[in-house]
Formats: C-alpha cells, sequence, structure tokens
C-alpha cells in the first residue's frame, strides 16, 4: 500500500530533505510508525508520549482534517495522499510568539506608564 506523505519544510531534516516520501499502513498511526522505521525521530515530532497527535500539528488525508476522522485511528487506502503543516502558533513557533507577545506587553505597560505620568504632570501643572 503506497500513500504519499507532504513534509513541511520545518520537519525536512528527518527525511533528507524530500518535501515528499511514501509509506504504508492501514491507519495514520501504522503510517507514522513505518515512516519512523525510515526517518528516525519524524513520529516523535507528530505523537506525544500519551499516544495523540501533537495540538501544534495538523494533518490531513485528502484535504480532510484527521483529528475529525479518527485522528490516528483515521483508516487509510492505497494512493491516499497525507499532508503534515505544522499549526501556526505551536511547536517552536509558538516560542516565537510567546516572546513577541511578551514584548508587547512590555511596551503597552511602558506606554501605559508614561501616559500615567504625563496626567500626573498635566495635573499638577493645572493647579
Amino acid at each position: 500500500m503506497a500513500i504519499e506523505v507532504r513534509i513541511p519544510t520545518i520537519l525536512r531534516s528527518y527525511t533528507g530533505g524530500a518535501k515528499v516520501v511514501e509509506g504504508a499502513g492501514d491507519t495514520l498511526g501504522d503510517l507514522l510508525t513505518d515512516l519512523d522505521s525510515r526517518h528516525a525521530g519524524l513520529k516523535a515530532r507528530l505523537v506525544t508520549d500519551a499516544g495523540a497527535l501533537h495540538r501544534f500539528v495538523n494533518v490531513y488525508v485528502n484535504d480532510e482534517d484527521v483529528r475529525f476522522v479518527g485522528a490516528l485511528d483515521a483508516k487509510l487506502n492505497d494512493g491516499d495522499s497525507v499532508t503534515i503543516l505544522p499549526a501556526v502558533a505551536g511547536g517552536a513557533f509558538g516560542f516565537a510568539a510567546a516572546a513577541a507577545i511578551g514584548q508587547h506587553r512590555a511596551a503597552a505597560a511602558a506606554i501605559a506608564q508614561h501616559s500615567a505620568a504625563a496626567r500626573a504632570a498635566r495635573a499638577v501643572a493645572a493647579r
């Protein structure tokens, strides 16, 4: 059973740079196990220790989100196409997003402090 798997750029280091690889399996979980046997470490980037898809990973079988068709138990057929996409704000990107939010909050706090000081100065000058 040949199943085409599209690999996102961030995971291509596990596939030797390949954008597309082939695997086999009756379910998505079986497919990921098969892929991991040839591309060590790939499955750990997609599946938690508890055996569920990481929440920052989106997987589609023939353009259908697997979270709605059984997740790792989603059935696969010969010729299916699986696409793996990292979520925009998850994984390594999540750290960058968290840092940006932290910087935004710090800037907002500084602006609020400045505004309060300016109001206080105006109040003193108005007396």
